[in-house]
């Protein structure tokens, strides 16, 4: 009985002394490479439904490639990459195809991303289309930066279909990203922290207050 209340004497004046006052001795996760607004998913709206179409007809200037990552590599000389940017289209529906004619609309020479992953209204739900920019190897015209033209140069633009200020991205979007996020990152070596939101090198709500960069992080 003493030696068991002499131990507890003992851890007392330990923690008197400045020993662990939180499990683990607070260890804490370290900081995420992400630097704009996170949004619990728990709070964000849930995503309008939306019909899946059927087959499309395509675009010259769109090559499909849903969950295909063969069809991510680019054949012939590969530009030096180093960022990737992520962005929301800011409408509910969308493809490759349709931006592309409205880029060319605005007089740009073609679609200005790299890549899509459409939500299921113009393409499939999940679905990664691949720009005539990633074909070519051509830079971006996606992350306009003042004094950073890096970011289009050797910047990836990946556009997800949808308005994330009032919806989030579908599951399928995001197991979509993540995926072709890997892929990059992976054949290019670009590490997480040139992994970039829109509006975290601009002041701009691309990719929108409800998309999750946390979550992005999780899957990758």
């Amino acid at each position: 009985m003493r030696s068991i209340v002499a131990a507890l004497v003992s851890l007392a004046l330990l923690w008197s002394a400045g020993g662990c006052r939180q499990p683990a001795c607070m260890v804490k996760n370290p900081p995420l490479p992400f630097f704009g607004p996170r949004t619990s998913l728990a709070l964000a709206p849930a995503p309008v439904p939306v019909p899946r179409p059927g087959p499309s007809a395509g675009s010259a200037a769109v090559r499909r490639a849903p969950w295909n990552e063969a069809a991510w590599i680019p054949g012939g000389a590969e530009r030096p990459w180093q960022f990737i940017v992520v962005h929301h289209s800011a409408t509910p529906t969308g493809s490759a195809a349709h931006f592309d004619a409205m880029h060319r609309a605005k007089g740009w020479d073609e679609l200005g991303y790299h890549f899509v992953i459409g939500n299921g209204t113009m393409s499939g739900d999940g679905e990664v289309e691949v720009g005539s920019r990633w074909t070519k190897q051509k830079h971006g015209a996606h992350a306009k930066v003042s004094g950073h033209p890096e970011y289009n140069d050797v910047g990836i633009g990946i556009c997800l279909v949808g308005n994330f200020n009032v919806t989030r991205p579908t599951e399928s979007q995001m197991e979509s990203l993540a995926r072709l996020v890997r892929c990059l990152t992976n054949r290019y070596g670009i590490p997480r922290s040139h992994i970039f939101g829109h509006g975290q090198l601009k002041p701009t709500d691309c990719p929108g207050r409800n998309f999750d960069y946390g979550d992005l992080l999780r899957r990758l």
